[in-house]
């Protein structure tokens, strides 16, 4: 497995190797020895998948209390996948990164815990799967504004994106619940 920082150094982009020829392909999707030597020490207690259609926007999700790390891909379909930095004695506080993560390049996303976490799908359907270091507790989930404009995010999107109420109600940055 490759492991690249990103331009936030503690958001690294997991690159597995694939064999394929044509039959199909083979890949590890985790392999605990080989990302512990990289830097991502985790233990998952948790996987979720969930399947979203078009411009549907997922996020930006993170507990207050239980913080998440979360190991993200994209098993079927494209996505636009994104991180925060809600961490206020952070350098980078409020800054973000995004990639696209597709079941072409079989690229991850670690996304260590103190980070907002979103998705937006690009193509006409997406099944997304992430591992999770802590369990989900639905009393210290909060929402981080989709499109707040002191985040700035560059989302690949012309129109609105389709949301849950509870993503269309997220916080502002500067009044969002965040971790010291």
């Amino acid at each position: 497995m490759k492991v690249t920082a990103t331009a936030l150094a503690d958001v690294k982009l997991v690159e597995p190797r694939v064999f394929g020829d044509a039959r199909g392909f083979f890949m590890e999707s985790w392999n605990d020895r080989a990302l512990r030597e990289a830097g991502i020490d985790a233990t998952f207690v948790q996987d979720n998948h969930s399947r979203s259609g078009q411009r549907v926007l997922r996020g930006l999700h993170y507990q207050v209390r239980h913080a998440q790390g979360k190991l993200v891909r994209v098993v079927a379909g494209e996505v636009f996948d994104v991180a925060v930095d809600m961490r206020r004695s952070s350098p980078t506080f409020g800054r973000w990164v995004g990639v696209t993560l597709s079941e072409h390049d079989k690229r991850m996303l670690w996304v260590p815990a103190g980070f907002a976490h979103g998705f937006l799908v690009l193509s006409p359907s997406a099944d997304f799967l992430y591992k999770t270091t802590d369990y989900y507790h639905p009393e210290h989930e909060r929402t981080l504004l989709w499109n707040d404009a002191d985040v700035g995010i560059d989302w690949p999107l012309d129109g609105e994106p389709l949301l849950a109420a509870k993503d269309a109600a997220g916080k502002r940055l500067r009044d969002a619940e965040a971790y010291p």
